[in-house]
């Protein structure tokens, strides 16, 4: 195995994940839906971005802090949320929300997230931000969100793209399903992954700990999984964000807008933040990558709420990318997941540290030593991405 100190990039980290987790869980991870061409347009777009190398500047002190939804944090960057953590490696979400919370960068914690909202809370410090599917049972949503702020969780994520599931190949075909299906195939494979399989054994949290025993009726993974397919609202809108924000008085970020209109329509319904994202490639096939729906969601927001960007995302360099292209901070979702499934905790934090180092390098390349000092001027020809 090799030290941390051996890996240097997140495709390290994704090569030892693809050993060590079992492939399901693996698979659910470096997927999207249909023909997983969105999912490869989100990171091939943004290496199609060229920067534009500058000299003699003087680049000797260098800093990457700044500020989201007004707190100071080490860099623009955050977590993003994702279902099924816990399975990456054991008790996931609380690793990832540590490594977060002392390398100074937001944690996102997921509705579908094994470890529960209070158990993440029990393990940190520090505020973290909670990520809302809203359901057809607004009650139990109610709940959720007045748990989320008992919790201390400093911001409410509302992921408005997911009122139907896009079609993940890999997952129907390897039986990933609430609960996942025994296959022998399934089970071979897992017999082939003995440290991950001797984590799960020694933790209790194995289910979605903010569902069971919470919503109603819902006690086993069986009674989840009848729960879950008949909970996903196609019937969510605009006024339902309103609802939200009132219930939750605190700062709302809108998550899965891809649409300039869309974008304006969330900062009237309250949003201080909104995530130009695609769901990583996993709902709408054919859908354009993020970094190119980026540029006129920003112009049309204005000033009027934060444009964060997700998808994509593997490195500093692609850090630097959407920030030229306008967003405030970007989220990352993949790259710490396969951190996480590599080496535990000790992966996450290395991976941002990884991030971290080569933004600063990149920003002295291009002349500039603030977070706040970037713009387009850093690409190539940046008017051909506008």
């Amino acid at each position: 195995m090799p030290s941390l100190q051996q890996i240097t990039c997140v495709d390290d980290f994704q090569r030892l994940a693809r050993r060590r987790v079992p492939r399901m869980f693996y698979d659910y991870v470096d997927s999207g839906s249909w023909t997983e061409s969105t999912y490869r347009a989100n990171h091939a777009d943004l290496q199609a971005l060229k920067f534009r190398q500058r000299v003699a500047r003087n680049i000797e002190h260098r800093h990457l802090r700044s500020t989201l939804l007004g707190e100071d944090y080490a860099m623009p960057l955050a977590l993003a949320p994702t279902g099924l953590t816990g399975m990456q490696r054991a008790d996931g979400e609380i690793l990832a929300a540590r490594a977060a919370e002392r390398f100074g960068v937001p944690f996102t914690l997921s509705t579908m997230s094994i470890c529960s909202i209070e158990e993440v809370a029990a393990h940190t410090s520090r505020p973290f931000w909670f990520q809302l599917y809203v359901m057809r049972d607004r009650e139990f949503i109610g709940r959720l969100i007045d748990r989320a702020r008992k919790a201390g969780c400093s911001a409410l994520m509302v992921t408005m793209d997911l009122q139907v599931l896009g079609q993940r190949h890999k997952d129907i075909k390897n039986g990933l399903s609430t609960p996942p299906r025994p296959t022998i195939t399934n089970l071979l494979n897992l017999a082939t992954k003995p440290a991950w399989c001797w984590q799960m054994l020694h933790t209790r949290r194995r289910v979605m700990g903010n569902i069971v025993g919470h919503a109603q009726g819902v006690s086993d993974m069986r009674s989840l999984a009848v729960w879950t397919a008949e909970q996903f609202d196609p019937a969510l809108g605009w006024a339902d964000l309103a609802w939200i924000k009132e219930r939750w008085g605190g700062k709302i970020i809108v998550k899965g807008v891809m649409d300039a209109e869309d974008a304006r329509l969330a900062v009237q319904a309250g949003a201080d933040a909104i995530v130009v994202s695609n769901h990583g490639g996993r709902q709408l096939d054919g859908a354009p990558s993020t970094i190119s729906a980026l540029s006129p969601i920003v112009r049309a927001v204005g000033s009027q709420a934060e444009v964060w960007m997700d998808g994509g995302i593997r490195s500093g360099q692609d850090v630097l990318r959407a920030l030229a292209m306008g967003a405030r901070g970007v989220l990352v979702g993949r790259a710490f997941l396969y951190a996480l499934g590599a080496l535990g905790e000790a992966g996450v934090n290395r991976c941002l540290e990884l991030i971290a180092n080569e933004l600063s390098v990149s920003m002295a390349f291009c002349g500039r030593t603030k977070v706040g000092q970037i713009d387009a001027d850093v690409l190539l020809n940046s008017a051909l991405y506008s």
